[in-house]
């Protein structure tokens, strides 16, 4: 079956005959109809067809006037298939349980009776969400596809240092890569040691800062037996267990002064001495330092050498704030959902709409490590569907007391919803058609806004 048979597919779910003929004959024409008058006959056609749209009627027996078999049905077909658009169907005494239900993967609701032109309008919008939401998933797999090893992103600053990747991968010059903590630096770094003659042979990184200074000659240059107290053998370091391939010298800015006259030599004349040792050994590798410090002002202060960072710094990689990549930071979101959704097993289709705003807001002071960490968390704990501003620990931007545009904006959007819904006498279809909004769009916005629907009306 294909995906464009796929997405006409339509179960419908209800315990009365006469509806669900009803529907078969009204949608027939649109939709390749299915249809079950329980659970079981619905979850087993769910699984087999695998339909887009479903139109679920909460109650069903053994409880036709009760919603928690209808409820249980949602439940497993949302964990089967987060991304099938399922209606529920109500009454008007179930309103605020359907309203539940969508917090829980529900699509939309429709309230009985039924009509008939305004369930093909909800339903006909699902098929479009469904549609739109396949190929996201198929531009990120292609993105993915396409990505330079794990760097994600299409911004102008991330395609710049991609167009820099790959004109220096192929050169012996040292490269030197700027950022914040969490950036990316190492990826960085890994992108261009794949890109390089050197990409058969080893990566070898050391945190210059991760090291005691005392420990630090060693862990680099290595050592011979006896050089000092517990050098039991001889240990070659980082540097000579990089030959052949790339050395990456993280946080290259907390390396010791007495260390940097020996890096320095090495980066001219491709030789060491090991700790204790009298041998030069020459090395062909690839260095590839990092820091998240300006080097021009620790050269100011006398901190770094000039002459090694002009060394280090052949070719320099600034890589952007994540706060800088406002494009890049929905599809980085959605990449470590769908990681981390995956290696915990859990059914977690995206984000709310607060969740959205709260991502999009907040200015990452961690960056890109901080945004996946979050999202790992809150992959770990979740207990919805969707991941919610809460789940994050993040508020949606602009609460905190000062009229922004955005609270400006918030309160006329609240005034217009709640002045429609009065007009159409809490008609929710045509208060959304009045706005020129999709019925889902205006209920994301009610809960927003803090909208309620008056039951008086």
């Amino acid at each position: 079956m294909t995906k464009e048979a796929n997405s006409k597919k339509l179960l419908i779910v209800d315990d009365d005959e006469t509806i669900r003929i009803s529907l078969k004959w009204a949608l027939s024409q649109e939709y390749e109809i299915f249809s079950a008058s329980n659970r079981a006959e619905a979850l087993e056609l769910f699984e087999r067809e695998n339909p887009c749209l479903v139109t679920l009627d909460l109650g069903l027996p053994p409880d036709p006037h009760g919603t928690e078999e209808g409820l249980n049905t949602l439940a497993s077909m949302v964990e089967k298939n987060q991304f099938a658009k399922i209606v529920v169907i109500t009454g008007q005494e179930g309103r605020e349980l359907a309203i539940q239900a969508i917090g829980h993967g529900a699509y939309d609701f429709f309230e009985k009776p039924i009509q008939i032109e305004e369930l093909k309008i909800i339903l006909k919008r699902a098929a479009y969400v469904f549609q739109l939401e396949e190929e996201h998933r198929n531009l990120q797999e292609l993105v993915a596809d396409k990505a330079f090893d794990e760097i994600l992103g299409t911004s102008a600053k991330i395609e710049e240092i991609f167009a820099t990747i790959e004109k220096v991968a192929g050169t012996e010059v040292p490269i030197l890569i700027l950022g914040e903590s969490g950036t990316g630096k190492e990826l960085v770094a890994k992108s261009i040691h794949q890109r390089s003659y050197q990409r058969k042979g080893p990566f070898i990184a050391i945190n210059c800062g991760a090291i005691p200074e005392n420990l630090l000659e060693s862990e680099l240059f290595g050592h011979e037996k006896g050089a000092f107290t517990g050098a039991h053998a001889q240990r070659k370091g980082r540097v000579e267990s990089a030959e052949g391939g790339t050395l990456f010298l993280d946080e290259i800015g907390e390396l010791p002064l007495s260390l940097q006259v020996k890096l320095l030599r090495f980066l001219q004349e491709h030789k060491i001495e090991r700790v204790g040792g009298r041998k030069e050994i020459f090395i062909n590798t690839r260095v590839v330092a990092a820091t998240n410090k300006n080097l021009l002002q620790e050269i100011a202060e006398k901190r770094f050498r000039e002459d090694l960072y002009y060394r280090l710094g052949v070719v320099s990689i600034q890589i952007p704030p994540l706060r800088e990549r406002g494009e890049d930071i929905p599809l980085l979101a959605s990449s470590f959902l769908n990681r981390y959704a995956a290696e915990n097993k859990k059914k977690i289709s995206g984000f709310t709409h607060k969740a959205r705003m709260a991502i999009e807001g907040y200015p990452w002071p961690g960056n890109i490590r901080e945004l996946e960490n979050r999202i790992k968390r809150a992959v770990i704990m979740a207990n919805s569907p969707k991941l919610t501003e809460l789940d994050l620990q993040l508020s949606p931007p602009g609460e905190d007391g000062i009229m922004t545009l955005k609270k400006a904006r918030d309160k006329l959007e609240k005034n217009l919803i709640t002045l429609s819904l009065s007009r159409n006498n809490m008609n929710l279809t045509r208060a959304a058609a009045e706005l020129g909004i999709s019925r889902p769009t205006l209920y994301e916005l009610m809960d927003r806004l803090g909208v309620k629907i008056n039951q008086d009306s």
